[in-house]
């Protein structure tokens, strides 16, 4: 595959990730869990892996 394909599957890899778990933090059951989601995504450095 090329680089150029590389590139974008990874951005698509990343933005569905974010996606994800945008979509996890706004319907968590509890405070606790919504903030637990968010510490999950800031070690993440934001929310998707950087390659």
């Amino acid at each position: 595959m090329s680089r150029l394909g590389k590139a974008i599957r990874s951005h698509r890899e990343i933005n569905r990730t974010n996606r994800e778990l945008a979509r996890a933090i706004s319907n968590a059951a509890t405070p606790a869990m919504r903030d637990e989601l968010i510490m999950v995504a800031q070690r993440n450095n934001g929310f998707g892996p950087r390659t």
